[in-house]
């Protein structure tokens, strides 16, 4: 599929008001007023040189920049996209997934402490929550890929806009991975959710429009405009009516168990991340690169579990050096 490119934001755009508060500025991030209509604010991912990967700071930076918005009289809407060739390529495993970086979510320790995973991973859900509690409409507008955690921004906006080329899901359901924010039953009804998780598939804008998931699904030159002649519509809405139409729907998904289906998606990821067959992934990540890993994950051959898995790490365990040299599975 040929993935759409969008233009790298001017990081020092002309105000729309000279008069109107200037955004912040952040590392990961790009925040600035729409030029042809400041009740519109926009909120750029700008790490294209890794396909706006989340790194450490990014989640904490979101809920400030949501923060920022809310607290900003002339912004009614936030329309969220990423600079470069993505909206989002998920969470920046080059390091984490390859590496043996010390991290909560990635612990070398045996056996690991899932509430330390938990309280690490559960702050960045409810970073990107915030664009969701946020009493301002929030537009995702996504093109080339929205995948893995960058799947659950995407999907923690209120509004989703895609070209029709664009690509969302959540590969890591294979394996080393559990969607954190839960959105995809919320957003999709419990039949669809469960084929894509269960499959780790990717779909299309095109699909995505089809099943419901997305709100529009636009050739990709025509994709900015689109989403911004929607972004106008909304902007002309007082806020108050904006935020308790709002406050309305989500207060039905929170009745259906949102907050506890958050709670449970959480502990699963960390688990997944550190069963037999979440750490068997790391290892092999670790052994043949990460590029090899999700070939393997991605391919729809078998991933090795229970002592299958287990005796492949310690195959894998032994070539890093973590342990003595033992019997080495084919393959590992």
């Amino acid at each position: 599929i040929k993935v759409s490119r969008m233009a790298t934001p001017d990081p020092s755009p002309p105000p729309a008001d000279p008069a109107l508060p200037a955004p912040p500025a952040f590392d990961s991030l790009l925040l600035r007023r729409e030029p042809t209509n400041p009740r519109i604010l926009r909120l750029t991912l700008n790490r294209p040189q890794r396909l706006n990967a989340i790194g450490e700071g990014m989640p904490a930076e979101i809920r400030a920049a949501v923060a920022w918005a809310e607290a900003d009289d002339t912004t009614h809407v936030v329309v969220l996209d990423g600079a470069g060739r993505a909206f989002c390529a998920g969470y920046d495993l080059q390091d984490y997934g390859a590496g043996r970086a010390a991290h909560p979510c990635q612990q070398e320790a045996y056996p690991f402490d899932a509430m330390d995973d938990y309280a690490a991973m559960k702050g960045y859900t409810e970073d990107f929550m915030s664009l969701w509690r946020c009493r301002k409409p929030t537009l995702a507008m996504v093109h080339g890929h929205a995948v893995a955690g960058g799947s659950d921004i995407a999907l923690c906006c209120d509004l989703l806009v895609m070209a029709e080329d664009a690509r969302i899901g959540y590969m890591p359901t294979r394996v080393w991975g559990c969607p954190t924010t839960a959105m995809w039953t919320y957003r999709l009804g419990p039949a669809r959710a469960k084929q894509l998780m269960f499959t780790g598939d990717l779909i299309d804008g095109r699909q995505a429009a089809d099943w419901g998931l997305a709100n529009l699904a636009v050739p990709a030159a025509e994709l900015e405009a689109r989403t911004l002649a929607l972004a106008s519509r909304i902007a002309g809405v007082p806020r108050s009516h904006l935020a308790m139409h709002k406050l309305v729907v989500n207060q039905a998904m929170l009745t259906m168990g949102l907050e506890q289906t958050q709670m449970f998606a959480t502990l699963f990821d960390g688990i997944t991340r550190h069963n037999p067959e979440g750490l068997w992934f790391r290892r092999h990540a670790q052994v043949h690169g990460f590029k090899a890993a999700v070939e393997w994950r991605d391919s729809g051959r078998p991933i090795p579990e229970g002592d299958e898995a287990r005796a492949r790490i310690a195959a894998l365990e032994a070539q890093l050096g973590l342990r003595p040299p033992s019997a080495d599975p084919a393959g590992c």
